[in-house]
């Protein structure tokens, strides 16, 4: 029998109507999402099902509403809990509710007041992203230590082979993309995001959501998660919390993290909530397993 992981996707796919559908089918996705409405104290519900897309757009209301759609299918999945999980970056989150580390209001909370920091600390130290294709991980990490001579740049995320994101202050970004093209990449794109997330710039927003997850219930996870920072599985609650905090600093090491999985027994990925990106970097990363989704109440009947 297939061992199965589920990940869960980050922000950018959320789009205007997500959810909508389970909530037309489903009494449980209704329930959830009028308690997610209950706690946040506003209707994200109607901002994810209506729009406006420039709210929907806004980090404070991004991550909680992918965070949400994500929840929301997980709980009308049948089968119990996977064999493994995994989260990009936001998406963490939802990985240690279905684990059963964090419970779904604790998580909501968490997500919206880390979607909030990330947004102020944006405000506050301007920043901008790239992404690089068709470079080795090691020469991007040298070209952002050549390029932190204009200004802080690393690489922030690690997606599939050839796919990194770099992050930081714009003058230290623009020198990591002039120097990539220089290297050869075969695209270097400048990204349309509201902060320089996974670089120095987000230490703001670190310290912001310290004082949350030490005052939050953090049980030891029921399954592995493969940790964002690490690429490794944890599931002790002390490392869980420093990983959180961590990640907001830190590269998302995606590729190493689903190698990791496959490595030890992967052989089924689920991408559960909005878009489709996850499987995409997963068949670039391991093409030897299968890579579907549950996004809408209609993949469910099929799961």
């Amino acid at each position: 029998m297939a061992t199965t992981a589920w990940v869960f996707p980050g922000q950018g796919s959320q789009y205007v109507g997500m959810c909508s559908d389970c909530a037309a089918m489903d009494s449980r996705a209704r329930e959830l999402l009028e308690r997610a409405d209950a706690i946040l104290g506003f209707p994200l519900s109607s901002v994810m099902f209506k729009g406006p897309e420039e709210d929907l757009r806004q980090t404070r209301n991004t991550q909680p509403a992918i965070f949400v759609h994500s929840i929301v299918l997980a709980s009308l999945m049948g089968g119990g809990r996977p064999s493994m999980a995994a989260g990009h970056s936001l998406g963490e989150y939802s990985a240690l509710v279905v684990s059963g580390s964090l419970t779904f209001e604790d998580g909501l909370r968490l997500v919206r007041l880390r979607g909030e920091l990330m947004q102020r600390a944006g405000e506050l130290e301007p920043g901008t992203m790239a992404a690089i294709i068709g470079l080795e991980p090691a020469a991007v990490e040298s070209i952002c230590r050549d390029a932190s001579q204009a200004g802080i740049v690393q690489a922030a995320n690690f997606n599939s082979p050839g796919q990194i994101a770099v992050s930081g202050s714009v003058a230290g970004v623009r020198a990591a993309m002039a120097a990539a093209r220089l290297c050869g990449a075969k695209m270097v794109k400048e990204l349309v995001v509201s902060g320089a997330f996974h670089s120095p710039l987000m230490q703001s927003a670190q310290q912001g959501l310290q004082h949350a997850l030490e005052d939050t219930v953090i049980a030891d996870a029921q399954i592995p998660v493969y940790a964002n920072v690490t690429a490794e599985p944890v599931t002790s609650a002390g490392e869980i919390r420093a990983m959180l905090l961590r990640q907001l600093t830190s590269p998302v090491r995606w590729d190493e993290s689903v190698r990791n999985m496959v490595r030890d027994g992967a052989s089924r990925f689920l991408e559960v909530g909005p878009g489709k990106v996850l499987q995409g970097l997963i068949r670039r990363i391991a093409p030897s397993v299968e890579a579907a989704g549950v996004e809408r109440y209609a993949d469910l009947q099929g799961d």
